[in-house]
């Protein structure tokens, strides 16, 4: 499968069924997807790998509160039966950029140093690329945002306090009889004569 066809075909699963990866998927999938590029080289994304219903448990345990579960609309994402957590570590870029090829950047110091945080960027990059990866072993994915929960997983599960993550990954086999698209889904893809910009805005 080309990179063209695994972006054509990714979709957002967000029924699973409960049917278990099989042994080592994760890893092999995390082994390609952490070689995306990272500033500086500096292979500052982690990643959290939650597996099997006890530990998919404690992660829906710790984010959605039960009197919430019963009015939440995907109630086949839980069922998945794998979820990746990619983090940036901030402090290993101030690290990298503080070595002496990297000094002059003036990035080396504090977090606020820098307009773009690149450990959320380089997480994102590898929250794509898995994504596209778990397409071509055809499996399906659901990308969604911790929001105000991120505190919470990284207590329940000893995330250092630094660590930022753009999202979760929810992975496993998807229920084909029960999708229901989002209503989001139905918005029509803006043309790319209205998003490409050649030679000025």
């Amino acid at each position: 499968m080309s990179v063209n066809e695994a972006l054509a075909a990714r979709r957002t699963c967000r029924t699973f069924t409960r049917e278990p990866l099989a042994a080592g998927v994760l890893d092999s999938l995390l082994e390609r997807a952490r070689r995306t590029p990272t500033a500086g080289n500096c292979q500052g994304v982690e990643f959290l790998v939650l597996e099997g219903p006890d530990e998919v448990a404690a992660f829906w345990g710790s984010t959605l509160a039960p009197e919430k579960r019963r009015s939440f609309p995907w109630p086949g994402l839980l069922s998945a039966p794998g979820i990746v957590i990619p983090f940036g570590l901030p402090e290993v870029y101030l690290d990298r950029y503080s070595e002496d090829d990297k000094a002059a950047s003036g990035l080396g110091g504090d977090m606020a140093d820098w307009p773009v945080p690149y450990w959320l960027t380089d997480a994102a990059f590898a929250a794509m690329a898995l994504q596209l990866l778990v397409v071509e072993e055809g499996l399906g994915s659901c990308f969604f945002g911790l929001f105000g929960n991120e505190e919470a997983v990284r207590e329940r599960f000893e995330v250092p306090g630094s660590a930022r993550s753009p999202g979760a990954i929810a992975i496993g086999h998807p229920d084909r009889d029960a999708q229901r698209p989002s209503t989001s889904a139905s918005r029509p893809r803006r043309p790319a004569a209205s998003v490409v910009h050649h030679g000025r805005w």
